[in-house]
């Protein structure tokens, strides 16, 4: 980052109210009766309620519409371990994002905790507040861990963004890849850099869209993660190959897909052409991908390329997926965010790069072909279209797969209603 744009982050973040998310009232509280049904004697009531019907808590609270978002800050973007309240700042942001994305209000927690079973037992203790957890940027191997104990003991969609966001994705992605390259699931090669949160759980879902264990090679640190290497954890020891290989360069001979989330410049030109035709390369490191752009288009006429960058085609942004994940999990107050409910994000998303762009994201874009190609395999963050597909799409998934605790009986009037959301927090997206 060069110093103009710190200073202007930090002028930015400091001004007027410092940080970037307030809690404003939604009832009047303007009269002495205003605040005596706000507050004392006539909240009683509402308590009484809840006692005696938790579900009441979604009827008169905000627990329906709350999401918390938790970090203990132990892998916060590119920085690594620095501490939870470093991570404040950036799970602020992600609360603006829920907001002014899906219309979820958030409250931002950071756990001065890295003890597994304390920072658990922390937030289970205090999950009765929210309607959904979105854990954030925590590290692995822990957060596999974490997260798994949590959806066991919580009756409410708990997610791993930094999982399951990249997961969501680029899988959308790569599903609209193999449609141009005219490759089946189930027969390509893919090669990853990576073995971290979002590599190990991108790799999950990838094999619930198809693609088969033995055809995948991951990469680390130590070079090609093998069956005969020793200390393999759990997560690696899954996707651990039998095959003769010790290098990311051996490895690429003829793969179909490379997956990137680990460190910039460490694919080449000649690595790129060992690929086999019409390869589809995801350089996912950020700031800075695993090739640049410009010699990976360089390399080779057939590529199909995607960064997590915003001024390149096919940018694999998160923001593309949570808001609206957790809108439909809300609005259908599901016990659990499942694999059904990512695939069907999935699909949602992979099918909206197939139509007509607004004219508002066109607009927004300028000089972008909105036409779905090898530069346009998944949406843009700002298409309004995004909170209803998404949303709806993850909203059946949860009925039809029996994690649903209400059910929508007319859809037509939920797309509406999500609509609504949208042109009510739309205004504050100029805010940015």
């Amino acid at each position: 980052m060069n110093e103009i744009l710190k200073r202007e982050a930090l002028e930015y973040h400091s001004r007027v109210r410092p940080g970037k998310v307030e809690v404003i009232p939604t009832k009047s509280y303007r009269t002495a009766h205003d605040l005596s049904l706000a507050y004392s004697p006539g909240v009683a009531a509402v308590s009484e309620a809840v006692a005696a019907n938790a579900d009441d808590a979604y009827k008169y609270t905000t627990k329906g519409n709350l999401v918390g978002v938790i970090s203990n800050g132990t892998a916060v973007l590119g920085l690594g371990n620095i501490g939870a309240l470093a991570s404040k700042p950036v799970m602020e942001g992600k609360g603006l994002l829920f907001k002014i994305m899906a219309d979820i209000d958030v409250f931002d927690i950071e756990v001065n905790e890295q003890d597994i079973e304390r920072f658990v037992d922390t937030v289970a203790a205090i999950s009765p507040t929210f309607g959904g957890i979105n854990l954030e940027d925590i590290k692995a191997p822990e957060c596999f861990e974490i997260e798994r104990r949590l959806v066991e003991r919580l009756d409410i969609p708990v997610m791993h963004d930094d999982q399951h966001g990249t997961a969501i994705i680029s899988s959308a992605a790569l599903i609209n890849a193999l449609e141009i390259n005219r490759k089946s699931i189930d027969e390509i090669k893919v090669v990853v850099n990576g073995a971290g949160a979002a590599a190990i759980a991108t790799l999950r879902l990838y094999l619930a869209l198809g693609v088969r264990v033995d055809n995948i090679v991951v990469c680390d640190r130590s070079g090609v993660v093998r069956a005969d290497r020793g200390s393999l954890s759990e997560y690696k020891a899954q996707f651990a190959t039998k095959r003769d290989l010790r290098t990311l360069e051996e490895a690429l001979v003829g793969a179909d897909m490379f997956l990137g989330l680990s460190t910039s410049n460490i694919l080449n030109e000649k690595m790129l052409k060992s690929m086999a035709a019409d390869p589809i390369v995801f350089a996912l490191a950020n700031p800075d991908p695993e090739v640049s752009y410009e010699v990976a288009m360089a390399s080779r006429g057939d590529i199909i390329f995607a960064t997590g960058r915003s001024d390149y085609p096919n940018q694999v942004n998160n923001v593309l997926g949570f808001p609206y994940i957790f809108r439909g999990a809300l609005d259908v107050r599901a016990s659990a965010i499942n694999e059904a409910m990512k695939v069907a994000a999935v699909r949602a998303l992979a099918a909206l790069a197939h139509s007509d762009a607004p004219e508002e994201v066109v607009n927004a874009y300028e000089g972008v072909e909105f036409e779905f190609s090898r530069s346009y395999l998944i949406p843009k963050p700002l298409d309004p279209r995004l909170i209803v597909e998404v949303s709806v799409a993850v909203a059946r998934a949860a009925i039809e797969s029996g994690v649903a605790r209400r059910m929508i009986e007319d859809w037509s009037d939920y797309r509406e209603e999500l609509k609504r959301r949208r042109g009510e927090v739309v205004c504050l997206r100029c805010m940015i």
